[in-house]
């Protein structure tokens, strides 16, 4: 029995399917351990494969690929170092699990498998995993260890039975994704926890973009009085080395770093350039290109495309017709002046031209009216993609989250990209997200300090230029009451009577209901993007493009 125990957390972005390469991350993080005298050294849930590996975990090459790298991190704990807690895939009697495994001494000590396997939102590992058995503890260097994998402790059933067999602390490996307020009901369940078993825990989380789910990272680890001994930074990667002592009330983390939690309009903002920074550098793309209009939403896309890479990395493109205003091309270059990007202008007039005149004959007789204008858009986005063909780099769509739900887009136009990181934002966050860059220089970016966006494009009207004045508002309610009857649609699945009676026109609920569900076509046709709020379209909403009803209320 032992009454010291130093326990390092390893927060670290691994790639998914990257098995080579987050094993030699693992290495290095034990080198790092092993400086800072740890007795052993935990890693995220399936930091091996990465997390989430979705259908990727069926294959058996891959499987069997996992389970060779834990079998040498393995061998390489025969040095005297730390032990290992790491996560991988493992194939045990012909079933397949979530595991987090013991490394030490050379071998593979023990493992214990996930029971609890999340099967909503954006989390489907019933489909891929065999749950495991209730767990007991494992013996680490002396110390019975309680490993609960990340959803195994948002209900009591794992920790009480880890408890009743004689734990003694909790270290709860996460792939926990983001979304704007989860750092309280994280906190909050796991003093839950806390209260339940009389243990100390520490919750270790991974960070770092994965298609359209973001990890934030921020580790804590609270003791059994619900002290917080250690919070470790956000969006980050970082190694702590936390000391632990045998009371006689249990064991006790001593204090450690306090890091400040970033919160509201700065977490968001950094989950979009953690999203897109991590989409451009795991896909190795050399950098990004984008339609930047003179509009909010493109130059918020375009400060966070260098937040995220670097100016170096992010050319802009104004693309102009007859419709667009003076102002537009002005504020357009402006933006890219603040931004330091490379900026072209590449006039629409003549592509636009040559569609109207190959379509004259099929349209004569015709009204001019959407077909005609949406040929505006479908010009740029052939333009930008031809761009993006030639050089390689990865085209940004920039439609917000309240375009998304109606419609308001144009497929293959505007819509046309690999990545969108502001499609989980509503249009009166992507204003507020706006502003709060101006003001303030966000952690670990690339972009330059100060007014970044023209105060111009955010206090115009905005429109898509597509007709002579044309205005947002034309077409749609403001933008503040859209957005609200929206998150009330789409984040609360809310009856028709219930919004109305928040003071909302019913002619106008009823309209934006049906604008959101017969667009379900373009949104399964959209570029993925990063999850920001509770239901994303994606992952969290699986709509039926083909749907015939309407709520009667």
């Amino acid at each position: 029995m032992t009454d010291k125990l130093r326990i390092a957390l390893a927060q670290l972005n691994p790639i998914v399917g990257d098995i080579a390469g987050n094993l030699q991350k693992a290495v290095e993080a034990r080198r790092a351990a092993a400086l800072g005298r740890a007795d052993v050294v935990m890693f995220p849930e399936l930091f091996l494969a990465g997390y989430p590996p979705e259908d990727l975990v069926l294959k058996p090459a891959f499987q069997r690929a996992a389970m060779a790298a834990v079998a040498e991190l393995a061998e390489q704990t025969a040095d005297g170092g730390p032990a290992v807690l790491i996560g991988s895939p493992w194939v045990e009697e012909g079933n397949l699990y979530n595991a987090f495994l013991l490394l030490d001494e050379g071998e593979i000590k023990g493992h214990r498998f996930k029971v609890d396997l999340p099967n909503y939102g954006v989390f489907d590992e019933k489909r891929v995993f065999t749950p495991g058995p209730p767990p007991g503890p494992l013996s680490v260097r002396g110390v019975r260890i309680g490993l609960p994998i990340c959803e195994d402790i948002w209900t009591p059933d794992v920790v009480e039975c880890i408890a009743e067999t004689g734990g003694e602390i909790l270290l709860v490996p996460n792939g926990s994704p983001y979304w704007s307020d989860k750092t309280d009901e994280r906190q909050n369940i796991v003093v839950s926890r806390i209260r339940e078993s009389g243990l100390p825990l520490v919750y270790l989380n991974q960070i770092g973009g994965q298609d359209e789910l973001v990890f934030d990272g921020g580790s804590f680890v609270i003791n059994a009085d619900y002290s917080v001994a250690l919070q470790m930074p956000a969006w980050e990667e970082a190694i702590a080395i936390t000391e632990w002592t045998r009371s006689n009330h249990g064991w006790v983390c001593e204090p450690g770093e306090k890091a400040l939690v970033e919160e509201d309009l700065e977490s968001v903002y950094l989950a979009v350039v953690q999203g897109l920074r991590d989409y451009v550098r795991k896909n190795r793309f050399p950098g990004v290109v984008l339609g930047l209009s003179g509009g909010i939403d493109s130059a918020l896309v375009a400060a966070i495309a260098v937040d995220a890479l670097g100016p170096d990395k992010v050319h802009c493109v104004m693309l102009p017709y007859r419709y667009t205003s003076d102002e537009s091309i002005k504020d357009a270059a402006e933006c890219a002046k603040l931004l330091g990007v490379r900026y072209d202008v590449v006039p629409i007039e003549a592509p636009v031209a040559g569609f109207s005149s190959v379509l004259g004959p099929l349209f004569e007789g015709t009204q001019s009216g959407i077909t005609e204008e949406n040929l505006q858009s479908r010009s740029r986005g052939v333009i930008l993609m031809a761009i993006s063909n030639k050089f390689g780099s990865m085209l940004l769509t920039t439609g917000n989250k309240s375009e998304v739900s109606v419609g308001y887009a144009t497929l293959y136009g505007d819509m046309n990209g690999g990545f969108n990181p502001i499609k989980d934002l509503y249009k009166m966050k992507v204003f507020a997200l706006s502003r709060w860059r101006n003001e303030h220089m966000p952690k670990g970016c690339f972009g330059p300090a100060g007014r970044v966006i023209p105060e111009n494009i955010i206090t115009r009207p905005p429109s898509a230029e597509l007709r002579p004045d044309q205005k947002d508002e034309d077409s749609l309610p403001p933008y503040a009451v859209l957005d609200d009857i929206l998150e009330c649609l789409v984040e609360d699945e809310m009856a028709i009577r219930d919004i109305v009676a928040r003071g909302h026109d019913r002619a106008v609920v009823k309209r934006v209901e049906q604008l959101l569900y017969v667009s379900e076509y373009k949104r399964r046709q959209a570029a993925p993007g990063v999850k920001i709020t509770r239901r994303n379209f994606g992952r969290d909403r699986r709509y039926p493009i083909v749907n015939g009803f309407r709520d009667a209320d």
